[in-house]
Parts: structure tokens; C-alpha cells; sequence
């Protein structure tokens, strides 16, 4: 099962340093992806009352190892070993793209709350009919070679994505550019809609309106020169051998990468905004314990969940500043809805009624986390409660949800119908949280007369394969980062839940991408929200709180929700 994630997602996971926590322990920075697993509770403690909501600076840098002492002109941070395919739109994996993400600077980025600003593209306009879109460049700015960035490569790069034997994650036909299906299928020698007005203007017409389209079109920019060299229509296996040596206009330069050890990064001198401070940069890819790294001085920054008791041990070190984070994600779990007690909206109601998820998600991982029922993150501008059902623990509700749907109690206390008993197949992987989950399931669903059988992978990829055979009736997941709300949404209408269609969401998704107007897509999304909220064709889990602990010499660190630490990197400074 590979989740199809609309081209939004797609294209800033290939282009943000994707920071998430993936357990109570400690985690790599970057250790999230398509598809991942949500993690549970890491472990029963009573709920904090005190969390992080603003920064804390560091209270005695004199306490921080000499190992990092010594680093005068470097900064490192741990990331899940990447493959090496560093060229964005061809990355194999989320941590290619946290790569990719110091190597290129896109023409447009998200600001604060998820809404386009300009970035490398000196600024954008938009034509009142929502249908052109044109970009005006910098004169100055050049790839790292020293080689001008111009309209040449941005129609490069919106034409390479169109090629028919384009096969990465970034679909681009979904923004329906004029013309763009006719190159795609070979009966046109050039994109209709790609207007090159001078060598730093140029302009996209599409066939309808997309509010996604001014991220998705202002992306990461190839080189043409470089890597349309031997460009012809329909091969493109000559790339290959260039995603290992990759030329970006991004700070940073790929000095070397080593496998299952580190890759090293010196400062890009031909940056737009400046050579960055810091002059070298390492993401430390060998395995070890996130905790030991940072206390050993190893690492400059780590992140962990949110709980009090992660942050109390982090104010013990005193040489680190705490930053408070929450991803754009959201945890949920993926329903079988082929299966006959699954396709019941008030067996699906029922079962998260029943499911006490503020005492799993919140209370047992001492308040670093909250109870999701919509799909998009509180940071989201699309976010509401309004109209929304909290489905609180409650089950006795739960109870009359199932009686009222004709599953009795039988002799042994599980519910049946028509001769089938109430049984759920849960499949979850391997880890101390699951195992917390587990247990406080099988007590809720007990209690409702539900029959909950868990299976535990330790290799995410068989959980997916097990899902993929069907052999399944819920499974845990996340989301990855979610830029725009139609991210959040997409596997709604996508065919990505068998057995679930309803004309009604994709109405409504088509109508939130068809205008650009914030306020009224907030409208169209609270509508589609109350309706997957009442239909649950899945259940919302959890929104998830981590903390960033970073060397107190470092400067100007922040960290985006939607593209990490990549966007304040070329800002650091280390203090001497």
C-alpha cells in the first residue's frame, strides 16, 4: 500500500527537513515519512499540567561537552540514513528529501500558518481569474555552480514532470496545466500553458483554478543545463547517475555522503541570501541512542515528545535552548471498510466512542499530545471545532451505538449479528507504545463487547503488506506533513479507503481547490470536516508534542511546522 499523498505533500516532503519524534525516548530529527506508523503512548505517568509552550534558553552553556566545544565552523544533527538520491522530485525516501532540502531553494515557501510567501522568486502574481500564475526571478541568482537560474529552467523543470516517463511522487497533472496531458502523451513537442515572457519572467495557465498551485508550481528548480543536457522525451534513465552529485541554488553543497555514517555539507557561496554562517553542515546518520548523542555533545540538535519528564531532564543539561513543536500531522487509524461490521458508520462511532484516546494519547504520554477528530492539525488556518463531535470516552454511548445497529450481546459477552461475532484485527508495529496501546484497547473494547485482536509487526513494511492483502480491520497510521488542508484530505476522494465513496467530499474537496480566497476555503473545509467527523471512514487519533533541544551556542534557530529546521538554517550562527 503505498499512500498517494496529493502532489502539495509530495513535493515539500522532497523539499522540508521533516522534524517528528517518534517515541518518548528520543528520536533523529528527521524520522517521519509517508505512511509511517503513529506512535502510541510511551509509557503510563500522570498527566503534566505545566508544558512547554515557549522557549527555553539554555541556563549554563559552561556545562556543555567539549566535543561540541571544539566545533567552531560546524553544526550536526541525526537523520535516518538516507539512499542517495538527492535530485528533488526523485527521492527515494523523506530523508533524501531532508537532504535535498539544504541543496535547493524553492521559488515559493510556507509561511507560519501553511500560506505561500515568496522565496527564491522575488515575488509572484496571480491573474483574476486564478488561472496564470507568473514568477519573476532574481537577475543575482544562480545555481551553486555560479551558473544563472533562469525562466529556461523553471519551463525545464515543469516540463521534465510532465514527461510520460516521469515516475516520482510529484504529480503534476493534477494542477491540469494547459497543454500538460498533450506532452504527457506525446502529441505535443511543448507545454501550451509555459510562457517564457523573458530570461527571468515566466508564467503557468492552467485549466481550472487550484489553490495548491502556486506551492506545487513554485518548487524546487532544476538546472537545465545540468540535468536537461541529454534530455529527451520519454528517457530519462540518464538521470540516475546525477542524483548522486546533485546542483541546487539551495545554502548548502554536497561535500561527500557516506553511507550509514554521515553526510557532509559546506556552505554554498553563491547563495541568493548570503553564504551561510555556519560552514559546514553534517546530518549524522549512524544508529545510536538520540539522548547519548546529545548529551555526549555528538549532536546539536535532537528531538524529543513533549512529555514533563523529557523536558525536566532536558533543563538538566543546562547547555541546551527547549523549543516547543507541533507538527502539521495527524495520527489516525485506517479502517477495512470492505469488511461487512466496518461499513456500519455506527459500529465505526461506536468504537471510538469506546476508546478512551485522552487517557492513550494524552494522559498516559504526560499531556504531549491531543485528541484529533478532524483531519488537519491544530496549526492548520483550516483547523475548527465548531460543529465538530469530540467522541469522548464514553461507553455507554458506545452501547447504544451497537445495540441500535443489532449487535447483541452474546453468552461469552462479544456482540454478534447475523451469526458473526464483533471482532477487530488490529495491526500495529512493534514498540513499548503499541504495547501500552494494546492493553488499554483490549480493557475498552472488552467493556463494549467488542473481541480486539492485535497483531504487532517489527517491520513497518510487512504491517503495510498485511494491509494490502486485506487481512486487516484496523491499522495505525500518520500522515506526513501537511502543508495545505487539501493535503489532509486527499485520501478521501482518491481511492486510497476501498469502500469508501461519497460525491458529497469530493464536491467539496473540488470546491476548496477552486479558489484562492483563505476565508472562503476555511468555509467549504469546516462543511467537509463535519461530515468525515459524523462518517469516521477513519478514526482520528492524535495530534502529536515534541520538544527541540539544540546547542545553547547556536542562534536564530527555529523550527517550521511545515519545513523544519531547512528554512532558519542559512540564518545559525555558532557563538564563540
Amino acid at each position: 500500500m503505498k499512500k498517494r499523498i496529493v502532489y502539495a505533500s509530495s513535493l515539500l516532503l522532497a523539499g522540508s527537513l521533516l522534524l517528528s519524534a517518534c517515541s518518548g525516548e528520543g528520536a533523529s530529527p528527521a524520522d517521519t515519512g509517508t505512511g509511517t506508523p503513529v506512535d502510541a503512548p510511551s509509557g503510563e505517568a500522570p498527566a503534566a499540567t505545566n508544558l512547554l509552550t515557549e522557549k527555553i534558553p539554555a541556563s549554563d552553556i559552561s556545562k556543555l561537552p567539549q566535543t561540541a566545544v571544539q566545533r567552531t565552523d560546524t553544526v550536526i544533527v541525526g537523520l535516518t540514513d538516507p539512499s542517495g538520491s538527492f535530485t528533488p522530485y526523485f527521492s527515494q525516501s523523506g530523508y533524501d528529501g531532508n537532504v535535498a532540502s539544504l541543496l535547493y531553494t524553492s521559488l515559493i515557501t510556507s509561511d507560519a500558518e501553511g500560506l505561500p510567501v515568496a522565496d527564491y522568486a522575488e515575488s509572484y502574481d496571480v491573474s483574476e481569474d486564478g488561472l496564470t500564475y507568473t514568477f519573476h526571478l532574481p537577475e543575482k541568482g544562480s545555481f551553486s555552480d555560479g551558473s544563472p537560474l533562469t525562466s529556461e529552467d523553471v519551463a525545464f523543470t515543469w516540463t521534465l514532470l510532465h514527461d510520460k516517463a516521469y515516475d516520482g511522487d510529484t504529480d503534476i497533472t493534477l494542477m491540469k496545466v494547459k497543454g500538460g496531458l498533450a506532452y504527457k502523451e506525446g502529441k505535443a513537442d511543448s507545454i501550451e500553458g509555459i510562457n517564457i515572457v523573458d530570461p527571468y519572467t515566466i508564467s503557468v495557465t492552467l485549466e481550472e483554478p487550484n489553490a495548491t498551485a502556486l506551492l506545487n508550481l513554485g518548487g524546487n528548480v532544476l538546472s537545465k543545463a545540468y540535468y536537461g543536457k541529454d534530455y529527451k522525451f520519454g528517457e530519462l534513465t540518464y538521470l540516475q547517475k546525477l542524483h548522486a552529485a546533485p546542483l541546487g541554488n539551495g545554502p548548502y553543497i554536497l561535500e561527500k555522503f557516506l553511507p550509514g555514517q554521515e553526510v557532509r555539507f559546506t556552505a554554498n557561496e553563491h547563495y541568493l541570501k548570503g553564504k551561510p554562517s555556519v560552514e559546514r553542515f553534517i546530518y549524522k546518520t549512524s544508529q545510536g541512542d538520540t539522548w547519548q548523542f546529545l548529551e555526549t555533545g555528538e549532536v546539536d540538535l535532537a528531538s524529543y515528545t513533549a512529555t514533563q519528564e523529557n523536558i525536566d531532564k532536558l533543563k538538566g543539561l543546562g547547555y541546551v535552548d527547549i523549543l516547543p513543536y507541533t507538527p502539521s500531522t495527524y495520527g489516525y487509524f485506517q479502517l477495512n471498510l470492505e469488511n461487512e461490521q466496518m461499513k456500519e458508520k455506527e459500529v465505526r462511532q461506536a468504537i471510538t466512542h469506546g476508546l478512551n484516546r485522552q487517557a492513550i494519547y494524552v494522559d498516559a504520554n504526560q499531556g504531549a499530545g491531543e485528541v484529533a477528530n478532524i483531519p488537519a492539525a491544530p496549526i492548520s488556518w483550516s483547523y475548527t471545532e465548531e460543529g465538530i463531535n469530540p467522541y469522548e470516552y464514553n461507553p455507554e454511548k458506545a452501547k447504544e451505538l451497537l445495540d441500535a445497529a443489532g449487535w447483541t450481546v452474546g453468552g461469552d459477552g462479544i456482540r454478534e449479528k447475523d451469526g458473526k461475532k464483533l471482532s477487530i484485527h488490529y495491526l500495529g508495529s512493534k514498540s513499548p507504545a503499541t504495547d501500552i496501546f494494546i492493553a488499554v484497547a483490549k480493557e475498552n473494547f472488552a467493556e463494549i463487547g467488542i473481541d480486539f485482536q492485535p497483531e504487532v509487526f517489527a517491520d513497518f513494511n510487512a504491517l503495510v503488506s498485511k494491509v494490502e492483502s486485506k487481512d486487516y480491520d484496523m491499522a495505525a497510521f500518520s500522515t506526513p506533513m501537511l502543508t495545505d488542508p487539501s493535503d489532509g484530505v486527499i485520501q478521501f476522494i482518491d481511492g486510497s479507503l476501498p469502500g469508501y465513496d461519497n460525491p458529497k467530499v469530493k464536491e467539496l474537496y473540488a470546491k476548496g481547490l477552486a479558489t484562492v480566497d483563505t476565508e472562503e476555503r476555511k468555509a467549504v473545509y469546516q462543511e467537509l470536516y463535519q461530515i468525515l467527523n459524523d462518517e469516521l471512514p477513519v478514526i482520528f487519533t492524535s495530534y502529536r508534542k515534541s520538544v527541540y533541544a539544540n546547542n545553547g551556542r547556536l542562534t536564530n534557530v527555529s523550527i517550521s511546522p511545515y519545513k523544519g529546521i531547512a528554512q532558519s538554517l542559512p540564518e545559525w550562527k555558532i557563538e564563540q
